[in-house]
Protein backbone atom coordinates (compact mmCIF):
# COMPACT_ATOMS: atom_id res chain seq x y z
CA UNK A 1 0.00 0.00 0.00
CA UNK A 2 2.90 2.35 0.78
CA UNK A 3 4.32 1.73 -2.67
CA UNK A 4 0.84 2.36 -4.17
CA UNK A 5 0.51 5.68 -2.35
CA UNK A 6 4.00 6.71 -3.42
CA UNK A 7 3.22 5.79 -7.03
CA UNK A 8 0.02 7.83 -7.00
CA UNK A 9 1.68 10.78 -5.33
CA UNK A 10 3.92 11.16 -8.37
CA UNK A 11 0.88 11.52 -10.60
CA UNK A 12 -0.16 15.11 -11.15
CA UNK A 13 -3.80 15.90 -12.04
CA UNK A 14 -4.57 17.35 -15.48
CA UNK A 15 -4.42 21.11 -15.61
CA UNK A 16 -6.81 21.43 -18.57
CA UNK A 17 -10.34 21.55 -17.10
CA UNK A 18 -12.08 20.68 -20.35
CA UNK A 19 -9.86 17.64 -20.96
CA UNK A 20 -10.47 16.47 -17.39
CA UNK A 21 -14.23 16.84 -17.78
CA UNK A 22 -14.18 14.78 -20.98
CA UNK A 23 -12.09 12.16 -19.20
CA UNK A 24 -14.26 11.91 -16.08
CA UNK A 25 -17.79 12.24 -17.46
CA UNK A 26 -18.27 8.61 -18.61
CA UNK A 27 -17.10 7.28 -15.21
CA UNK A 28 -19.31 9.32 -12.89
CA UNK A 29 -22.22 6.85 -12.93
CA UNK A 30 -19.83 3.96 -12.26
CA UNK A 31 -18.27 5.81 -9.35
CA UNK A 32 -21.66 6.72 -7.86
CA UNK A 33 -22.81 3.10 -8.15
CA UNK A 34 -19.76 1.76 -6.29
CA UNK A 35 -20.05 4.52 -3.68
CA UNK A 36 -23.75 3.71 -3.12
CA UNK A 37 -23.29 -0.05 -2.69
CA UNK A 38 -19.79 0.01 -1.16
CA UNK A 39 -19.26 -3.24 -3.03
CA UNK A 40 -17.76 -3.56 -6.52
CA UNK A 41 -19.49 -6.86 -7.33
CA UNK A 42 -22.96 -5.63 -6.38
CA UNK A 43 -22.38 -2.33 -8.18
CA UNK A 44 -21.33 -4.21 -11.32
CA UNK A 45 -24.54 -6.25 -11.16
CA UNK A 46 -26.71 -3.14 -10.69
CA UNK A 47 -24.93 -1.29 -13.48
CA UNK A 48 -24.95 -4.36 -15.74
CA UNK A 49 -21.23 -4.18 -16.52
CA UNK A 50 -18.48 -6.77 -15.92
CA UNK A 51 -16.84 -6.47 -12.51
CA UNK A 52 -13.40 -6.30 -14.13
CA UNK A 53 -14.53 -3.34 -16.27
CA UNK A 54 -15.84 -1.51 -13.22
CA UNK A 55 -12.71 -2.21 -11.17
CA UNK A 56 -10.45 -0.94 -13.96
CA UNK A 57 -12.62 2.17 -14.41
CA UNK A 58 -12.34 3.04 -10.69
CA UNK A 59 -8.60 2.46 -10.71
CA UNK A 60 -8.18 4.73 -13.75
CA UNK A 61 -10.42 7.36 -12.16
CA UNK A 62 -8.24 7.46 -9.05
CA UNK A 63 -5.09 7.51 -11.12
CA UNK A 64 -6.31 10.37 -13.29
CA UNK A 65 -7.46 12.40 -10.29
CA UNK A 66 -4.28 11.66 -8.39
CA UNK A 67 -6.20 10.79 -5.19
CA UNK A 68 -7.65 7.67 -3.54
CA UNK A 69 -11.43 7.73 -3.57
CA UNK A 70 -11.95 4.36 -1.89
CA UNK A 71 -10.47 2.53 1.05
CA UNK A 72 -10.53 -1.19 0.16
CA UNK A 73 -11.49 -3.83 2.70
CA UNK A 74 -11.41 -7.18 0.94
CA UNK A 75 -14.47 -7.26 -1.31
CA UNK A 76 -16.00 -4.15 0.17
CA UNK A 77 -14.96 -0.52 -0.14
CA UNK A 78 -15.65 2.69 1.72
CA UNK A 79 -15.25 6.28 0.64
CA UNK A 80 -12.24 8.28 1.70
CA UNK A 81 -12.61 11.94 2.63
CA UNK A 82 -11.71 12.83 -0.96
CA UNK A 83 -14.23 10.26 -2.18
CA UNK A 84 -17.05 11.79 -0.16
CA UNK A 85 -16.21 15.24 -1.52
CA UNK A 86 -16.11 13.91 -5.07
CA UNK A 87 -19.37 11.97 -4.64
CA UNK A 88 -21.35 15.08 -3.68
CA UNK A 89 -20.30 16.85 -6.86
CA UNK A 90 -20.69 13.72 -8.99
CA UNK A 91 -24.28 13.23 -7.83
CA UNK A 92 -25.10 16.86 -8.60
CA UNK A 93 -23.57 16.48 -12.07
CA UNK A 94 -25.51 13.27 -12.76
CA UNK A 95 -28.75 14.88 -11.55
CA UNK A 96 -28.16 17.86 -13.86
CA UNK A 97 -27.50 15.53 -16.81
CA UNK A 98 -30.74 13.68 -16.06
CA UNK A 99 -32.63 16.97 -15.77
CA UNK A 100 -31.22 18.12 -19.12
CA UNK A 101 -32.16 14.80 -20.74
CA UNK A 102 -35.72 15.06 -19.44
CA UNK A 103 -35.96 18.66 -20.69
CA UNK A 104 -34.85 17.87 -24.24
CA UNK A 105 -37.10 14.82 -24.36
CA UNK A 106 -40.02 16.96 -23.22
CA UNK A 107 -39.22 19.68 -25.79
CA UNK A 108 -39.18 17.08 -28.57
CA UNK A 109 -42.47 15.44 -27.57
CA UNK A 110 -44.83 15.61 -30.59
CA UNK A 111 -47.84 16.58 -28.45
CA UNK A 112 -46.33 18.76 -25.73
CA UNK A 113 -42.95 19.82 -27.12
CA UNK A 114 -41.62 23.35 -27.52
CA UNK A 115 -40.96 25.61 -30.50
CA UNK A 116 -38.60 28.60 -30.17
CA UNK A 117 -40.09 31.11 -32.60
CA UNK A 118 -38.86 34.58 -33.51
CA UNK A 119 -40.70 37.31 -35.40
CA UNK A 120 -40.58 40.99 -36.26
CA UNK A 121 -42.06 43.55 -33.88
CA UNK A 122 -44.55 44.63 -36.56
CA UNK A 123 -46.02 41.11 -36.60
CA UNK A 124 -46.54 40.82 -32.87
CA UNK A 125 -49.88 42.59 -32.46
CA UNK A 126 -52.01 40.60 -34.88
CA UNK A 127 -50.22 38.26 -37.29
CA UNK A 128 -48.39 36.01 -34.84
CA UNK A 129 -51.23 35.69 -32.30
CA UNK A 130 -53.52 34.67 -35.18
CA UNK A 131 -51.01 32.09 -36.42
CA UNK A 132 -50.55 30.56 -32.98
CA UNK A 133 -54.29 30.42 -32.39
CA UNK A 134 -54.83 28.60 -35.68
CA UNK A 135 -51.93 26.18 -35.14
CA UNK A 136 -52.99 25.26 -31.62
CA UNK A 137 -56.43 24.26 -32.86
CA UNK A 138 -54.77 21.01 -33.97
CA UNK A 139 -51.81 21.07 -31.56
CA UNK A 140 -53.30 22.41 -28.33
CA UNK A 141 -50.47 21.37 -26.01
CA UNK A 142 -47.42 22.46 -28.01
CA UNK A 143 -45.53 25.17 -26.12
CA UNK A 144 -43.85 28.24 -27.61
CA UNK A 145 -40.88 30.35 -26.60
CA UNK A 146 -41.49 33.66 -28.39
CA UNK A 147 -38.86 36.25 -29.31
CA UNK A 148 -39.60 39.64 -30.91
CA UNK A 149 -36.63 41.34 -32.53
CA UNK A 150 -35.34 42.84 -35.74
CA UNK A 151 -34.24 40.60 -38.57
CA UNK A 152 -30.47 40.45 -38.17
CA UNK A 153 -30.68 39.85 -34.43
CA UNK A 154 -33.09 36.96 -34.99
CA UNK A 155 -30.82 35.39 -37.60
CA UNK A 156 -27.94 35.56 -35.11
CA UNK A 157 -30.06 33.76 -32.52
CA UNK A 158 -31.10 31.24 -35.16
CA UNK A 159 -27.45 30.50 -35.91
CA UNK A 160 -26.70 30.24 -32.19
CA UNK A 161 -29.36 27.57 -31.81
CA UNK A 162 -31.61 29.76 -29.67
CA UNK A 163 -34.44 29.81 -32.23
CA UNK A 164 -35.96 27.04 -34.33
CA UNK A 165 -37.77 29.29 -36.83
CA UNK A 166 -38.23 32.99 -37.46
CA UNK A 167 -40.45 35.25 -39.52
CA UNK A 168 -38.29 37.99 -40.99
CA UNK A 169 -37.88 40.55 -43.74
CA UNK A 170 -36.11 40.78 -46.11
CA UNK A 171 -36.05 37.05 -46.79
CA UNK A 172 -32.43 36.06 -46.07
CA UNK A 173 -30.15 34.54 -48.69
CA UNK A 174 -27.31 32.75 -46.89
CA UNK A 175 -25.70 29.32 -47.42
CA UNK A 176 -26.22 28.25 -43.81
CA UNK A 177 -29.94 29.11 -43.80
CA UNK A 178 -33.05 27.86 -45.52
CA UNK A 179 -35.64 30.56 -46.21
CA UNK A 180 -39.02 30.54 -47.88
CA UNK A 181 -41.07 33.55 -49.01
CA UNK A 182 -44.50 33.48 -47.40
CA UNK A 183 -46.17 36.78 -48.23
CA UNK A 184 -45.72 40.41 -49.18
CA UNK A 185 -46.63 43.54 -47.26
CA UNK A 186 -47.13 46.88 -49.00
CA UNK A 187 -45.41 49.90 -47.49
CA UNK A 188 -46.98 53.33 -47.32
CA UNK A 189 -45.57 56.81 -47.01
CA UNK A 190 -46.89 58.06 -43.67
CA UNK A 191 -47.15 61.85 -43.34
CA UNK A 192 -48.56 64.17 -40.62
CA UNK A 193 -52.26 64.97 -40.94
CA UNK A 194 -51.47 68.66 -41.58
CA UNK A 195 -48.69 67.93 -44.08
CA UNK A 196 -48.69 69.48 -47.57
CA UNK A 197 -49.12 65.97 -49.06
CA UNK A 198 -51.88 64.86 -46.67
CA UNK A 199 -54.65 65.59 -49.17
CA UNK A 200 -53.14 63.12 -51.62
CA UNK A 201 -54.03 59.42 -51.81
CA UNK A 202 -51.14 58.33 -54.01
CA UNK A 203 -47.60 59.56 -54.41
CA UNK A 204 -44.41 58.83 -56.24
CA UNK A 205 -41.64 58.48 -53.67
CA UNK A 206 -39.48 60.98 -55.59
CA UNK A 207 -41.97 63.65 -54.54
CA UNK A 208 -40.78 63.19 -50.93
CA UNK A 209 -37.11 63.72 -51.75
CA UNK A 210 -36.94 66.99 -49.81
CA UNK A 211 -38.75 65.63 -46.74
CA UNK A 212 -37.17 64.72 -43.42
CA UNK A 213 -37.54 61.01 -42.66
CA UNK A 214 -37.87 59.07 -39.44
CA UNK A 215 -36.61 55.50 -39.80
CA UNK A 216 -35.60 52.40 -37.95
CA UNK A 217 -31.98 52.08 -36.94
CA UNK A 218 -29.35 50.64 -39.32
CA UNK A 219 -29.41 46.84 -39.20
CA UNK A 220 -33.18 46.63 -39.30
CA UNK A 221 -34.63 45.10 -42.46
CA UNK A 222 -37.18 47.89 -42.89
CA UNK A 223 -34.39 50.48 -42.72
CA UNK A 224 -32.52 48.72 -45.49
CA UNK A 225 -35.69 48.57 -47.60
CA UNK A 226 -36.36 52.28 -46.97
CA UNK A 227 -32.85 53.21 -48.07
CA UNK A 228 -33.13 51.01 -51.18
CA UNK A 229 -36.50 52.45 -52.21
CA UNK A 230 -35.28 56.03 -51.79
CA UNK A 231 -32.20 55.22 -53.84
CA UNK A 232 -34.44 53.80 -56.59
CA UNK A 233 -36.44 57.05 -56.42
CA UNK A 234 -33.24 59.03 -56.99
CA UNK A 235 -32.41 60.43 -53.56
CA UNK A 236 -30.86 59.64 -50.21
CA UNK A 237 -33.26 60.27 -47.31
CA UNK A 238 -32.43 62.94 -44.75
CA UNK A 239 -32.92 61.11 -41.46
CA UNK A 240 -33.81 63.12 -38.37
CA UNK A 241 -34.79 60.33 -35.96
CA UNK A 242 -33.94 56.61 -35.76
CA UNK A 243 -35.95 54.20 -33.65
CA UNK A 244 -36.46 50.53 -32.88
CA UNK A 245 -40.19 50.07 -33.40
CA UNK A 246 -42.52 50.96 -36.26
CA UNK A 247 -45.36 52.33 -34.14
CA UNK A 248 -42.95 54.67 -32.37
CA UNK A 249 -42.02 56.05 -35.79
CA UNK A 250 -45.70 56.52 -36.59
CA UNK A 251 -46.01 58.54 -33.39
CA UNK A 252 -43.07 60.70 -34.41
CA UNK A 253 -44.75 61.34 -37.76
CA UNK A 254 -47.97 62.32 -35.98
CA UNK A 255 -45.92 64.79 -33.93
CA UNK A 256 -44.73 66.44 -37.15
CA UNK A 257 -41.13 65.26 -36.88
CA UNK A 258 -40.88 63.74 -40.36
CA UNK A 259 -42.34 61.20 -42.77
CA UNK A 260 -41.78 57.44 -42.84
CA UNK A 261 -42.15 54.35 -45.01
CA UNK A 262 -44.07 51.85 -42.88
CA UNK A 263 -46.25 48.76 -43.14
CA UNK A 264 -49.97 49.25 -42.44
CA UNK A 265 -50.88 49.70 -38.78
CA UNK A 266 -52.95 47.14 -36.92
CA UNK A 267 -55.28 49.94 -35.80
CA UNK A 268 -55.55 53.30 -37.64
CA UNK A 269 -53.62 56.01 -35.85
CA UNK A 270 -54.95 59.56 -35.58
CA UNK A 271 -52.71 62.40 -36.66
CA UNK A 272 -51.26 60.72 -39.74
CA UNK A 273 -52.25 60.05 -43.33
CA UNK A 274 -50.99 56.94 -45.14
CA UNK A 275 -50.31 57.34 -48.85
CA UNK A 276 -50.02 54.59 -51.45
CA UNK A 277 -46.61 54.70 -53.13
CA UNK A 278 -46.98 54.20 -56.87
CA UNK A 279 -43.28 54.25 -57.82
CA UNK A 280 -41.04 52.54 -57.11
CA UNK A 281 -43.01 49.49 -56.03
CA UNK A 282 -42.95 49.74 -52.23
CA UNK A 283 -43.33 46.39 -50.51
CA UNK A 284 -41.42 44.06 -48.29
CA UNK A 285 -41.34 40.28 -48.50
CA UNK A 286 -42.03 38.27 -45.35
CA UNK A 287 -40.40 34.88 -45.09
CA UNK A 288 -39.67 32.07 -42.67
CA UNK A 289 -36.08 30.97 -42.07
CA UNK A 290 -34.39 28.11 -40.29
CA UNK A 291 -30.90 26.70 -39.95
CA UNK A 292 -29.86 24.39 -42.78
CA UNK A 293 -29.01 20.77 -41.97
CA UNK A 294 -30.43 20.93 -38.45
CA UNK A 295 -32.96 18.16 -37.75
CA UNK A 296 -36.38 19.28 -36.55
CA UNK A 297 -38.13 17.95 -33.51
CA UNK A 298 -41.71 16.80 -34.24
CA UNK A 299 -43.33 20.01 -32.88
CA UNK A 300 -40.94 22.22 -34.90
CA UNK A 301 -41.60 20.16 -38.04
CA UNK A 302 -45.36 20.50 -37.52
CA UNK A 303 -45.21 24.26 -37.04
CA UNK A 304 -42.89 24.69 -40.03
CA UNK A 305 -45.33 22.75 -42.21
CA UNK A 306 -48.15 24.94 -40.91
CA UNK A 307 -46.29 28.17 -41.73
CA UNK A 308 -45.44 26.99 -45.24
CA UNK A 309 -49.11 26.21 -45.80
CA UNK A 310 -49.80 29.94 -45.23
CA UNK A 311 -47.94 31.09 -48.34
CA UNK A 312 -49.80 34.02 -49.83
CA UNK A 313 -52.17 34.09 -46.90
CA UNK A 314 -49.93 34.87 -43.96
CA UNK A 315 -50.93 38.46 -43.24
CA UNK A 316 -54.38 39.48 -42.01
Amino acid sequence: MAHQRSSRARLSPFSDTEDMALLLAPRLAYFAGVARTEHVTRAAQELNVPQSTLSRAMARLERDLGVELFARHGRTVSLTTAGRTFLASAERALAEIERAAEEVRADADPATGKVAFGFLHTMGAETVPGLLHAFRADHPRVRFSLVQNYGEAMLERLRAGELDLCLTSPVPDAPDLVARRLDEQKLRLVVPADHRLAARRRIRLAEAAEETFVTLEPGYGLRRITDDLCRQAGFRPRVAFEGEEAETLRGLVAAGLGVALLPPPTVPRPGVVELTVTAPRAAREIGVAWLADRPDTPPVAAFKKFLLSKRGNLLP
